[in-house]
């Protein structure tokens, strides 16, 4: 058992060491020495293949990691592959099936119908005549991809040794992010729930559908679900000759979006116009191994927002962003309260119909990513989701403003949850409380008095702004200290390098030697650290 152990450490180290060679000749084909932008980057990532497409994939809905640039370039990454020969594909589903594939169906289209980095699709017909597709897994694109996060994530341990910058952290979470992300769309059983949960929660909406899934044929590597013989979102011309209103279907499909992230919290993450198709007049949605979750918390901070910049509400604007940020730190709310002063005052002229909900999330991401604090992953996922459909609705329906169905659904939302019994009761309850505090006050001030008499009484003092002077005085002495360190260190090899001392480097004692690299290392580093900070 040892020996398999050591044996399979051995084939693992073996692989490590040829996919990093294939990265480095990847990075010495584009020259990375010579610098990178955003263009060269999206080359360098699909060179690199699958794990670091969907990396770029992940980052490209985190705008709090790089600039807006860097960010369109990403978005623009596709998982397009090269089709694996039919016997291959035919294989994995025998494996998989445990039995031969004509014992499950009656025939399989050998050209496939789209072949991406993790899956390869095929169109089938079962043995009652219905018509499927069949999504087969790329066999050992697990093993492939696990290997890449593990070779990513000794380098990004080996930067934090030598850098204390929180980027290096920040790439961490989000390599864990992206694994867990690429997992859940490797895992087609998980797929197989998104589609149920999305039909249940839309089954009371005529205009909305997604494909029908096969349980019984589904695995974990294989998803089979019905044929979905329609038009796309984006083929104006086809859906005119077809009859069908473009204006109308857009409508549909903006309420819809709205409504997955208004009402259910639970909405499509990569809703671009490959994955939006039409039937029958409804949106049929494609492709849902990907989709975001919004708490309740979180919706209400989102609808918050929109009104507090509707009624130019600063103070509720900053209840909403803090609701949305995770708190890594210490908070100057002064400082936010002024940033939120300056988006307010960029939106000040906007009608409500001509807010962009895209560009109002990535401002509120800059807030947050300015006071250092964390971005729930839902919040990036809306804000992609968002300018995705409004730019196919300005395709489909340009006189119809996205914002306009949002407002609408927000009202409708709010006549349908106002109810005045539970309002007044809410009031009775809040008075009561109110009363209940008021009449303990003067037992309060008492005990705060007694305390304050016999000594006992502590005051927490935080002056706001104080933190940062504080860190400068600190790291003042830190390079006072390192200064002393290497004096003291030179002052004693010198005082060393006079005896007879052995071991002998050099005719050198070897000690005083190590003192003067020491020594020189330090003030190296020291200066450095005052050449980056001049």
């Amino acid at each position: 058992m040892l020996n398999d152990m050591l044996k399979n450490n051995k084939y693992s180290y073996i692989g490590s060491s040829l996919r990093l060679k294939e990265m480095l000749t990847v990075l010495r084909k584009y020259d990375i020495v010579r610098g990178i932008n955003p263009r060269k980057m999206r080359l360098i990532l699909e060179a690199l293949g699958p794990t670091f497409v969907k990396l770029g994939q992940v980052i490209s809905m985190r705008p709090d990691f790089l600039s807006s640039e860097y960010i369109y370039e990403l978005s623009k990454l596709q998982t397009r592959a090269n089709p694996l020969p039919f016997d291959v594909i035919k294989s994995v589903i025998e494996k998989e099936y445990n039995q031969k594939w004509h014992d499950v169906f009656s025939s399989i289209d050998e050209k496939a119908l789209g072949s991406a980095s993790i899956a390869q699709v095929h169109s089938a017909i079962l043995k009652n005549g219905a018509r499927v597709v069949i999504k087969v897994q790329r066999p050992g694109i697990y093993d492939v991809m696990a290997q890449d996060i593990i070779l990513l994530k000794r380098i990004v341990k080996l930067l934090q040794v030598f850098s204390k910058s929180s980027d290096v952290v920040n790439f961490m979470a989000v390599l864990d992010e992206m694994w867990t992300i690429t997992k859940q769309e490797m895992d087609f059983m998980m797929e197989a729930d998104h589609i149920d949960e999305f039909r249940h929660l839309n089954s009371d909406d005529p205009n909305v559908d997604c494909p029908q899934v096969y349980r019984k044929l589904t695995t974990a590597r294989i998803l089979v679900m019905e044929y979905i013989d329609g038009i796309r979102i984006d083929k104006i011309d086809k859906l005119r000759r077809a009859g069908y209103s473009v204006e109308q279907l857009g409508r549909n499909l903006g309420k819809n979006y709205i409504k997955q992230i208004i009402k259910d919290g639970y909405f499509h993450a990569d809703p671009h116009s490959g994955n939006i198709w039409v039937r029958d007049g409804k949106i049929i949605w494609l492709d849902l191994g990907m989709m975001g979750r919004l708490s309740q918390q979180e919706r209400a901070a989102l609808k918050k927002a929109v009104y507090a910049l509707a009624h130019h509400d600063t103070f509720m604007m900053k209840s909403a962003i803090l609701s949305l940020g995770i708190a890594r730190g210490r908070i100057n709310h002064i400082k936010l309260y002024e940033d939120i002063d300056i988006l307010m005052m960029r939106y000040n002229d906007l009608q409500f119909g001509e807010l962009n909900l895209g560009r109002l999330s990535h401002d509120i991401i800059k807030i947050l990513q300015h006071h250092n604090m964390g971005i729930i992953p839902g919040l990036s996922m809306f804000a992609r989701g968002i300018m995705t459909i409004d730019g196919i609705m300005q395709l489909t329906c340009p006189k119809i403003n996205f914002v306009d169905i949002l407002q609408e659904q927000m009202q409708n939302d709010f006549s349908r949850n106002f109810n005045w019994r539970e309002e007044l009761k809410k009031m009775k309850q809040g008075s009561y409380s109110l009363l209940y505090r008021s009449m303990q006050l003067p037992e309060q001030i008492s005990d705060i008095i007694k305390m304050t008499m016999s000594g006992q009484t502590k005051v927490n003092l935080d002056l706001t702004g104080s933190e940062e002077p504080l860190k400068q005085i600190d790291k003042m002495i830190n390079k006072l200290i390192i200064g002393i360190i290497s004096a003291a260190l030179l002052l004693g090899s010198s005082i060393i390098c006079t005896t007879s001392m052995t071991p002998k480097f050099l005719e050198i004692p070897f000690l005083g030697v190590l003192g003067y690299m020491a020594a020189l290392i330090l003030c190296v580093r020291l200066l450095i650290s005052i050449w980056r900070h001049r």
